[in-house]
């Protein structure tokens, strides 16, 4: 595989608190040749999300996943389930794709976050769902005075009533810290990912879908149909849906090259916190809730009471620039929860989200080669966009007009970021700008 950051980068998830939550369980690795009309790559919650729907549909499928389950994004990410998917703002996006464009991607964030409760009602899966919709927090007073401003943007793009809290009013509602105020958008949900990933994989299964694990693709040629070869074993399709994400590779196939930009987030998760805990920083909401920085930071308090906290991971992975960014994640935890400066650290660990030329996410045709099909690119989003993307690329490998919202930002295929294999040096200039714009 041909990767642009360092190995360490692609590794085990390390400490990851998820993995605790749920049985150990795996998927037999391929073991030698076989045929199927659709073979997925990647088994995210955008893979299995098509493998799902695909195998309910009666179409023969197979997903080649290179890892355990959940290893990547979609099994160490902070399992909010709500609305994005893109970095661009509404007005690039009207400005690119029209109004009407702008009217269909905002349907599609809302339609995202309904894709995924139907799946959790739908396949009873228990993925410990909590949250009012979003909180987004003030971290400074131009930044409250903004989230003013766009409330009525937001009632008439998703036609909901979102809840101002100014500064004074944070205590009484459980966000207390060094914030000037609040805004909730009664949309999404917070949930467990490895336990919502585990539930689509045993409803994939009994759907009818072959899963195998530990099966990377190592190359793929088309001849008349599309070979997929492993260590182990081949795989002749029909048709082929890449979804592997910031977790790409450059040659497979080298059409994926300089499309799309792999990015590290940091998470960490403490000790559960008691109710003296709780109240001494002053914080007993379980909303799932960020702040209003560009690097932004995104935190909330599980149903067992610990608190998970992320932010954006370092520029390389590295020793030096893992041990920066375990520091500097630690500080800014103080920093926004002072009460909690000696709350223990139980679990670290990083993983990598997606950025697309264009900041807007990818769900089509390949240009240029036939039946083959992607989904990717959700700017740390995942969760409902990409089990929304597998819904899609489900129906559009048949052939047929999908069943949910396909906004015409996601049909367009993505360009190639500047730079080539160096395009993380971008983020060195991107990064710094944000953080002035942060202060």
């Amino acid at each position: 595989m041909k990767r642009i950051y360092e190995a360490p980068a692609y590794g085990p998830q390390g400490d990851c608190w998820w993995a605790q939550t749920v049985p150990a369980e795996d998927w037999p690795r391929l073991e030698g040749d076989r045929h199927a009309e659709v073979a997925i790559i990647g088994g995210g919650f955008t893979g299995l999300s098509a493998a799902l729907h695909l195998a309910q549909d009666g179409v023969d499928t197979v997903l080649l996943e290179a890892e355990h389950p959940g290893y990547g994004a979609s099994g160490r990410n902070g399992g909010f389930c709500c609305l994005g998917g893109a970095k661009a703002s509404g007005r690039r996006i009207r400005n690119a794709w029209g109004q009407e464009g702008l009217t269909e991607w905002r349907r599609a964030e809302k339609a995202a976050v309904d894709s995924v409760a139907s799946l959790l009602d739908s396949h009873q899966i228990d993925a410990d769902r909590h949250s009012e919709g979003e909180t987004l927090i003030a971290h400074s007073s131009r930044a409250f005075t903004r989230l003013r401003q766009e409330a009525g943007e937001i009632e008439a793009e998703y036609g909901v009533t979102p809840r101002l809290v100014d500064m004074e009013g944070m205590a009484a509602e459980g966000l207390s810290g060094p914030f000037f105020g609040a805004m909730t958008i009664p949309l999404g949900f917070a949930l467990n990912p490895r336990k919502y990933h585990a539930g689509l994989g045993r409803a994939a299964l009994a759907a009818g879908a072959a899963l195998h694990g530990h099966s990377p693709v190592t190359s793929m040629t088309r001849n008349g149909r599309w070979q997929l070869t492993t260590p182990h074993g081949t795989v002749t399709a029909d048709r082929v849906i890449l979804a592997t994400n910031g977790y790409s590779s450059e040659d497979l196939p080298p059409w994926l090259r300089a499309r799309y930009l792999p990015v590290q987030s940091s998470v960490i998760v403490t000790e559960p916190l008691t109710p003296e805990m709780q109240a001494r920083q002053g914080w007993t909401s379980r909303q799932m809730a960020y702040d209003t920085r560009t690097l932004l930071h995104y935190f909330r308090l599980m149903p067992d009471n610990r608190f998970l906290f992320g932010m954006r991971g370092g520029l390389t992975a590295t020793p030096r620039a893992t041990r920066a960014i375990s520091a500097r994640i630690r500080a800014d935890f103080q920093a926004m929860f002072p009460g909690w400066c000696d709350v223990r650290i139980d679990h670290e660990w990083a993983g990598l989200v997606c950025l697309m030329p264009d900041l807007v996410p990818f769900a089509g045709a390949v240009p240029d080669h036939d039946g083959l099909f992607a989904g990717m690119g959700y700017h740390g989003n995942g969760v409902a966009m990409g089990s929304h993307t597998g819904v899609i690329l489900a129906d559009l490998v048949q052939g047929k007009a999908p069943r949910v919202i396909h906004p015409a930002p996601m049909r367009e295929p993505p360009g190639r970021f500047p730079l080539g294999r160096h395009r993380r040096a971008l983020l060195v200039p991107a990064y710094a700008v944000a953080s002035t714009l942060d202060l």
